[in-house]
């Protein structure tokens, strides 16, 4: 269980009485004399992220009042209640009055509302304990907020610590944890076992890449294979970012820290899937012996690659890891990478388009995205714009000329590799909160990794 959790409190837990600006009146009328008085002196009025602290005769606190998004024709947050950590003096708290179909999503915001990142300075989670509401699945909101703490850990941890070892050395424990079998392979063994691109990507660091891979889990149940992009830090490349567009690269493997978070939630919850995991990790670095535009690789499938810009080195490992997850067959493989800024020109950084052909998945996933409050948006495999691809000399470019539909591009260079699976998602996050919100302070973020668990839990749950 989540350490914010407490199912037996030793004392009473404090209610928390949630209100918005229409139901404030009723909730006023409901309360004492002296609390309505003490909230009417306060000039409080149920404004979203308003709190308000009874008192009880004795000087301790009777109540909280919280008020949470509602005016009509606005966009409500449900994750409002993850700003109470951080308002709340210590103790142990109860929700009062959570509207039923919210219950689950309030008590986990605020268990994700008490993240604190404290590797580098004292960062002290806050001293709040929740009851949980009545009915919600307290292993399920633990298995969430478990997992997005290891994400947004992994994704805040620069780059001299979180490179290509260290997070191999973090999938090798969470393999561990759970009895998972782990494998990787490291260095000019890239090159020997077929793996180009993933080898020509990190050759240029003095931190050799790697092709993190374990399996988990009943070989006779469905095949479920996720592939997370694990960039540890990316300069472009020879085709150098900006200092600017730099600043966050330690977030460039948030694909893999997110596919680490749901293969842990996976795990802990015993579904009845064989899960694999493959994560390349690496660094794209510049030395003498990067990469270069216009070299041509041969891929593990057989296709030959142009480099059109080496800053589009994400799509380029990803094969290699796509290309050895289809050869099994799965039933279902799943991708995610933090891969291009065209999705975030389009839809911004808190809403990650997602890319399948299987209108049955596309469905199932929009609704656990909506029901876990963890958006995804449809974009489409348009074929039309698969010719942009097209190379000169080689199979096929990495990159595009033109710079129209990035990220669908991008899914569709993805594609190529796709072909034995019988259904194939590729998710396009950011993996970042830029500025703090509910329940997500600014940093490393789990995105779509609860959504994906939901749909997953509902095929393939007890």
């Amino acid at each position: 269980m989540h350490s914010v959790f407490e199912t037996a409190p030793t004392t009473p837990a404090i209610p928390i009485t949630f209100a918005t600006q229409a139901t404030w009146e009723a909730v006023a009328a409901s309360l004492p004399s002296p609390g309505r008085q003490f909230a009417a002196a306060n000039g409080f009025s149920a404004k979203p992220g308003a709190l308000l602290a009874l008192p009880a005769t004795d000087g301790t606190i009777a109540q909280i009042i919280f008020g949470l998004d509602g005016e009509s024709g606005k966009f409500r947050d449900p994750f409002r209640p993850g700003q109470l950590p951080g308002l709340l003096p210590p103790g142990v708290y109860r929700f009062a009055n959570p509207e039923k179909d919210q219950a689950h999503l309030a008590a986990l915001a605020f268990a994700l509302g008490c993240y604190r990142f404290g590797r580098y300075r004292k960062a002290e989670p806050p001293e709040v304990k929740l009851v949980p509401p009545e009915g919600v699945d307290i292993a399920d909101l633990s298995r969430m907020a478990g997992a997005a703490t290891l994400a947004r850990d992994l994704i805040n941890t620069p780059s001299n610590d979180m490179g290509p070892k260290e997070l191999a050395q973090t999938a090798e424990k969470l393999a561990q944890d759970f009895g998972a079998k782990f494998n990787c392979i490291v260095g000019e063994e890239l090159v020997r076992q077929n793996f180009p691109l993933i080898s020509a990507v990190g050759m240029a660091s003095t931190r050799a890449p790697r092709l993190i891979d374990f399996t988990w889990g009943d070989p006779s149940h469905p095949k479920v294979t996720l592939v997370g992009k694990g960039v540890c830090f990316d300069t472009g490349g020879l085709d150098l970012k900006p200092s600017s567009s730099m600043l966050l690269m330690k977030k460039d493997m948030g694909g893999a820290a997110n596919v680490l978070a749901l293969a842990q939630m996976v795990m802990d919850a015993k579904l009845k899937l064989r899960l694999r995991v493959l994560i390349p990790a690496v660094e794209n670095a510049v030395a003498g012996n990067a990469f270069r535009p216009l070299d041509v690789f041969t891929s593990r499938k057989g296709l030959t690659i142009e480099i059109g810009n080496t800053d589009a080195e994400g799509r380029l490992v990803l094969a290699d890891a796509l290309a050895l997850a289809d050869e099994e067959k799965p039933d279902l493989l799943i991708d995610l990478g933090t891969l291009t800024g065209a999705a975030r020109v389009a839809l911004g950084p808190d809403l990650p388009p997602f890319y399948t052909n299987d209108e049955a998945l596309a469905e199932a996933l929009s609704s656990c995205a909506r029901q876990e409050h963890d958006p995804l948006w449809r974009l489409p495999l348009w074929p039309a714009y698969d010719s942009w691809l097209d190379s000169k000399v080689a199979n096929i470019n990495n990159a595009p000329t033109g710079g129209f539909a990035g990220s669908i591009t991008c899914a569709l260079f993805l594609q190529r590799f796709v072909e034995a699976a019988k259904s194939w998602l590729h998710v396009d996050i950011f993996g970042w909160t830029p500025s703090a919100k509910p329940g997500r302070p600014e940093g490393g973020e789990c995105q779509a990794a609860r959504a994906i668990y939901r749909l997953l839990s509902n095929r393939y749950g007890h």
